[in-house]
């Protein structure tokens, strides 16, 4: 045994895979001990927040100001409301307003400013602009206000005997404040979903969930695929042909039609995790009971095999001792592709919107069903599901190469 683990770690492959598999596990153990919230508490009120520092607006105004005289400053605040496609929609408006196109310099931004402030009219009504365009433009135009004052912002409270608002700070464009000494500060590193959600919290919590999902598919799968291989493979005669007529009714029936069929008839309500796992495996163990089949006919008649069989061993005694420990290497190799199998078909089935019912817990399928019903890749909203298909390639690559290097161990033919 310890003979064979080095073998199997002296792989390239093998402890590549194993290292990221590993580490992705290592995260989705720890990162709950240190973040406590729930995956599912909805933290922002709006849809995909950017990933970034949120600092609470209130805390930072009672917060020490600073004073920094930074000369690009000015020219970065402009840059942070008007950029290149503001410019280009200030453009199209102005266009379609009238104003000659050689006479719209985008790159000059005070001219281009001048320009709106003084043609911009949330009135008029410009032929071919739908509403939604035209309540754009009106945010826009909001946002734009005073882009380029230079004075302090003034802040007001209302006096409670007269209802007047009275001047209570100025806050200068040269304020800052430090971000540590804010009270309440959230990092958000890949933002919020559609629900306004910590996209982080989710992820971590949803890998854990498909892991669980696709050890549990893949345990299944493989325990029936090795049962009715070692059953079908040893005992042959009539047993072998029912069992390879099963085998083969579920060949002819494509496996995944088969998963939509069972998890639609089971309903939303009942599908939980586990439940999904279950019809997962139930629907996937046709081709580990045909290749495990394979592999016991070629044992079957071997000589310690027969000599046991001359010794009076049961065949449960023969299968467990003689046969299984030597296609032992092979099982686990089929178990690693039944649970990266599984994780897929799960994402599969929930962006079907067939996966485990939403209200429980969240799933590396339905983060992608959910980013695609709100239309987040339309959007642009890239955090909502690119860091998702990362964490699937991940893992179904990791055991990937974690099989491909167990293959090159075990299998004579592609040993070194």
């Amino acid at each position: 045994m310890k003979h064979t683990i080095q073998q199997v770690f002296r792989s390239g492959k093998f402890v590549v895979g194993f290292s990221i598999f590993m580490t992705l596990l290592l995260i989705v153990i720890v990162y709950p001990l240190i973040i406590r919230d729930s995956p599912l508490q909805i933290i922002g009120q709006g849809t995909f927040f950017e990933p970034g520092i949120y600092a609470n607006v209130y805390d930072s105004i009672g917060a020490t100001p600073y004073t920094l005289i930074l000369e690009d400053a000015a020219a970065k605040r402009i840059a942070g409301k008007l950029g290149d496609q503001e410019r280009l929609d200030i453009k199209e408006w102005l266009l379609a307003y009238g104003i000659p196109e050689n006479e719209i310099d985008m790159a000059n931004t005070e001219k281009l400013l001048d320009q709106w402030v003084n043609n911009y009219d949330s009135k008029k009504n410009v032929p071919g602009m739908t509403n939604a365009r035209r309540n754009y433009y009106l945010r826009l135009d909001t946002s734009l206000e005073g882009l380029l004052a230079t004075e302090g912002a003034t802040i007001a409270v209302k006096n409670p005997q007269t209802g007047v608002l009275e001047e209570k700070d100025v806050v200068n464009q040269s304020d800052y404040v430090n971000i540590g000494q804010v009270a309440n500060v959230r990092v958000l590193p890949l933002g919020t979903d559609n629900f306004g959600r910590d996209m982080l919290t989710e992820l971590v919590s949803a890998t854990g969930t498909s892991l669980k999902i696709g050890f549990v598919a893949g345990i299944i799968a493989t325990l029936i695929g090795l049962t009715l291989g070692l059953l079908a493979g040893y005992i042959g005669g009539i047993v072998d042909d029912v069992i390879m007529f099963i085998t083969n009714l579920f060949t002819v029936i494509p496996g995944f039609v088969l998963l939509i069929l069972i998890s639609y008839s089971i309903g939303q309500e009942q599908r939980g995790a586990i439940t999904v796992a279950t019809v997962i495996g139930f629907t996937a163990w046709v081709w580990t009971a045909r290749a495990v089949r394979s592999q016991v006919i070629s044992l079957r008649n071997r000589d310690h095999v027969n000599l046991s069989k001359l010794s009076g061993h049961s065949i449960v005694h023969i299968i467990l001792t003689d046969i299984l420990p030597y296609i032992a290497s092979y099982v686990i190799m089929a178990l690693i592709l039944q649970i990266s199998s599984g994780i897929l078909a799960e994402a599969a089935l929930s962006i079907l919107g067939l996966g485990p019912r939403t209200s429980e817990v969240p799933t590396l399928g339905l983060m992608m069903n959910w980013a695609m019903i709100y239309q987040a890749h339309i959007l642009g909203k890239w955090w909502a599901y690119f860091p998702v298909l990362v964490t699937i390639a991940l893992i179904t690559f990791s055991m990937n190469l974690m099989n491909t290097g167990l293959d090159q161990i075990f299998n004579p033919a592609l040993r070194d």
